[in-house]
């Protein structure tokens, strides 16, 4: 099986990105090939991870847009130019475009935090946790 030029979109910490990073270099037969992280804040941990797994690593500055969809156009330009295949959000904390939505459709992966629909929003852990609710998990979705 041929593998896949990923991109992971990052916003933080980057604790989705390393254990994605961990499962690709695990399994030599792993389908995806991590070939770009990008966060939209720069200096955040999960740029360092990048660069300790070898990744390109390149921050796209929302706030340097005067829209969302000029920040997702910069987004594209830099997905496209190194050929990538697959999208993934892990912890990629912007709302993105309808046209951009609709240009990766079948191509983009979120990973969320909880048991979709339950605990939706940027803190779904600690609202899974103070509910008390007694089965908790993550959604993995296209978007």
């Amino acid at each position: 099986m041929a593998k896949r030029d990923v991109a992971v979109l990052i916003s933080g910490s980057g604790s989705n990105l390393q254990a994605l990073i961990d499962a690709v270099a695990a399994d030599p037969d792993h389908p995806a090939r991590i070939r770009l992280v990008i966060s939209n804040r720069p200096g955040v941990k999960g740029l360092d991870r990048a660069a300790a797994a070898g990744i390109e690593a390149i921050v796209i500055e929302h706030k340097h847009f005067h829209d969302r969809a000029g920040f997702d156009a910069a987004l594209d330009a830099a997905l496209r130019a190194r050929g990538i295949e697959l999208v993934c959000l892990a912890g990629f904390m912007r709302i993105l475009t309808a046209p951009f939505v609709e240009a990766w459709t079948g191509r983009m992966l979120n990973i969320h935090p909880s048991l979709l629909p339950a605990f939706k929003g940027a803190h779904a852990i600690d609202d899974a946790l103070a509910a008390g609710v007694r089965v908790t998990g993550v959604t993995v979705h296209y978007v």
